[in-house]
């Protein structure tokens, strides 16, 4: 697979901390416009429908804006689709965030849903790593291969430089246990990169960077 586009400059907007990125390759068309400072709100389109929905609920519960665009070779599968979403949206994420000055960076979080809870934490660290212990008691939620959630997570870890650990403690329903996944994630994604006044703009890290 060939990567035909780097990263684009982020949208010029002042006092934000936003992150543009639009990636083609022979699988896949994708822009990704990302405001880690918003409210929230999603622009959603990828043709695959769970996933449009656990995106809508990546931002909602971040507060993070979102506008995902991607046009994939959904006539082999959903795969290359889901995780160069996953690649894009952490570039755009990496990008927003800059030095990560002035951050939380760390957060965790119990997160349930009806029968299902959910345990993600997260270190903004520049330093990728994914835990992901969840079982699925489906293979497929509709037509959405519940092995893509993994999959996802591991691509916006590793470009957006996120130490995070995802494990689901219980649940019997597949659609719920993803959800708890996306919203946990979600949740602490949020709650890390929120400007932490008492850090006056430092590096949170001992090192004085997080690269």
């Amino acid at each position: 697979m060939t990567d035909s586009a780097a990263p684009a400059s982020p949208t010029p907007r002042a006092g934000g901390r936003r992150g543009h990125v639009e990636r083609t390759t022979k699988e896949t068309a994708i822009r990704v416009a990302v405001d880690l400072d918003g409210t929230g709100e999603a622009r959603v389109s990828t043709g695959v429908g769970f996933f449009d929905h656990m995106l809508d609920q990546l931002a909602r519960h971040s507060l993070i804006d979102m506008e995902i665009e991607a046009k994939g070779d959904l006539h082999i599968d959903d795969h290359h689709t889901v995780e160069d979403v996953g690649i894009a949206l952490g570039q755009a994420i990496r990008q927003a965030l800059g030095e990560r000055r002035g951050i939380v960076r760390y957060a965790s979080l119990d997160l349930a849903m009806d029968e299902a809870l959910t345990r993600a934490a997260i270190d903004v660290s520049g330093r990728p790593f994914l835990v992901f212990r969840t079982e699925f008691p489906a293979q497929k939620i509709g037509t959405f291969d519940t092995e893509l959630v993994r999959e996802f997570f591991q691509a916006l870890a590793q470009n957006a430089g996120l130490t995070l650990h995802v494990t689901n403690l219980y649940g019997l329903n597949a659609h719920h246990i993803a959800e708890t996944c996306f919203k946990a994630v979600a949740r602490v994604l949020g709650s890390a990169i929120a400007h932490d006044p008492r850090q006056a703009g430092r590096v949170p890290s001992t090192k004085g960077m997080l690269a």
